[in-house]
């Protein structure tokens, strides 16, 4: 690649030597035969004896070298020359010492006679060239990392899932209690979301985030052992997970409004949140053979365990904001601010005027309606293919799979399509208009239809189709708080999950009473009441423009 940049079609033809100094030759490709040959602090320039020259090319001639000479290459260049006199090949090895103005770097050249150069590549002085993995963008290090969190961040959700089946056959839990159980994660997860958002927007994302791993791992760790104790501690301890995982959307929704340039913002977000749709895959398609092995307690303590791996490479790679980081260039920098200055962090929250703001409601109850449908699926549907499909505990787990896979992949379809879009120069405004439409309407339409398919399979694909087209909500409502108030996206963030987690809350609990008195088809119709009120709200008070300084 370096290469490659150093010698071009227009640069290298103009610097050919002939005579007794260097001249330029206008000579094609094809006319010149060269090979390359690296080798540090040497320039070689024929009929020269060894002497420093500047930039300006002082090597005892003024004749320019056109841009061969590049000060910012990190290797440097010998060429040897080559010519058949009376059948002898000889080589000149003149030498001449060229160094750049502002590079500590010596090039060595040694042009031919006849003017046919022929270059060997030898070895390269690459110090200070960097590997890939360095060169690799600072900003998507931080999205892949918040991937990462969600992914664990699910896996230890959805795990409860599965085991709530072994585990309420061995204490003996009906499905009121089952739907206690799983909503015992919202207690706790309520607590945190606007907390988290003030804490990210005060303290930084990097701090509240890699606390709530750790705090959620660790409850994680505890479940069984809770479970043991009785139904009072595990309660418990599945509100502290919920407090562990309810800052980790504020969190990183903080660090991404300082990280990713407006242009990127659609496809890092799905990115990060197919992790949690990566991590449902993970953890359903893992939990029952673990389940099956070694007991329903051993998926607490796999899963939990994997939090400080993640903790460890956190504390190495991340940073808060752009201006945190020492290892950042220039360049890079200068694509995420735009030319602007990285904003002071917040003191105070201005929650009067944030809360006066039309599009501040339409977020939260979008987020509302949206989470009321997700977390009844994300909760219920093993116990749904269970009950209903009669798939045992391994089909039921792996068929889960499914609608999260779809979902992890359309989310990033939306991603790159709704920021292709913005490029194009269609409003933010009715990006996330069409997108969130997408994410409101398909889920409705797919899930009304599952009280008229007559085979487990259709039931399982209109699951998958509901799921993917939800996915699309990535690129609507929940890109849109960087949108209008990025200093505040932490806040808004935990605002709108807020509104979410009630509807986690009311939804899993009221499932559990719905299918006591009623049947699933009661379930899916007040889920898709939601999604048409999410709609109607969404399309009315919605703005991709910034509200809030």
């Amino acid at each position: 690649m370096a290469l490659g940049g150093l010698i071009s079609n227009r640069n290298f033809g103009s610097f050919i030597g002939s005579g007794n100094g260097c001249q330029r030759l206008g000579k094609s490709r094809s006319e010149v035969s060269n090979r390359v040959m690296l080798f540090p602090n040497a320039f070689l320039c024929r009929n020269h004896q060894p002497l420093q020259a500047s930039l300006q090319h002082e090597l005892g001639h003024r004749t320019s070298f056109g841009c061969f000479l590049q000060s910012r290459m990190d290797s440097t260049i010998r060429f040897r020359n080559s010519f058949k006199e009376c059948g002898i090949s000889k080589i000149n090895r003149s030498r001449a010492y060229y160094k750049s103005e502002d590079s500590d770097i010596t090039e060595g050249v040694v042009p031919s006679a006849d003017g046919s150069a022929e270059a060997i590549l030898v070895e390269g002085n690459l110090q200070n060239a960097s590997p890939w993995w360095q060169q690799f963008p600072r900003r998507w290090v931080i999205v892949l990392l918040c991937f990462a969190s969600f992914l664990l961040c699910n896996m230890d959700r959805v795990n409860m899932s599965i085991a709530i089946l072994p585990m309420s056959q061995e204490y003996n839990w009906s499905s009121a209690t089952v739907g206690l159980i799983q909503s015992s994660f919202f207690w706790g997860y309520l607590l945190t979301q606007i907390l988290g958002g003030i804490w990210a927007d005060k303290f930084g994302g990097k701090v509240v985030l890699g606390f709530g791993v750790v705090w959620w791992s660790f409850a994680t760790i505890m479940t069984p052992i809770a479970a043991r104790l009785g139904l009072p501690f595990l309660l418990v301890v599945r509100a502290f997970m919920g407090i562990g995982e309810g800052v980790a959307m504020p969190a990183m929704n903080n660090m991404l409004s300082k990280w990713i340039p407006v242009s990127e913002r659609s496809r890092s977000l799905a990115l990060v949140y197919s992790g949690m749709y990566l991590g449902s895959v993970t953890g359903l398609a893992f939990s029952p053979m673990l389940i099956h092995k070694f007991g329903w307690p051993s998926v607490f303590y796999s899963f939990g365990s994997l939090g400080s791996i993640w903790f460890l490479l956190w504390l190495k790679f991340a940073y808060s904001s752009p201006k945190d980081d020492p290892g950042l260039s220039e360049e890079e920098k200068k694509v995420i601010l735009g030319g602007s200055k990285p904003r002071e962090p917040v003191t105070v929250i201005p929650w009067k005027l944030i809360l006066s703001k039309p599009p501040v409601w339409a977020l939260i109850i979008s987020h509302f309606c949206h989470n009321w449908g997700t977390f009844i699926l994300l909760t219920w549907m093993p116990t749904y293919y269970n009950q209903v499909l009669k798939f045992n505990l391994t089909e039921s787990g792996l068929l889960c799979v499914l609608p999260w896979l779809t979902m992890a992949v359309f989310a990033n379809i939306g991603g790159w399509i709704a920021d292709t879009l913005v490029s194009r120069g269609l409003s933010i405004t009715n990006v996330r208009k069409i997108m969130q439409s997408i994410g409101f309407l398909g889920p409705a339409f797919f899930l009304s239809q599952l009280s008229h398919v007559k085979t487990p399979a259709m039931a399982v694909l209109c699951m998958a189709c509901s799921q993917g087209s939800d996915a699309f909500s990535q690129s609507g409502l929940y890109s849109n708080h960087q949108d209008i108030g990025p200093r505040y996206a932490g806040v808004l963030l935990g605002l709108s999950n807020t509104a979410g987690v009630l509807a986690g809350v009311f939804g899993t609990a009221a499932t559990g009473y719905i299918l006591q008195r009623g049947s699933w088809d009661d379930v899916f119709k007040v889920a898709v009441a939601l999604y048409l009120i999410g709609t109607l709200v969404w399309n009315l008070f919605a703005t991709g423009e910034k509200i809030l300084d």
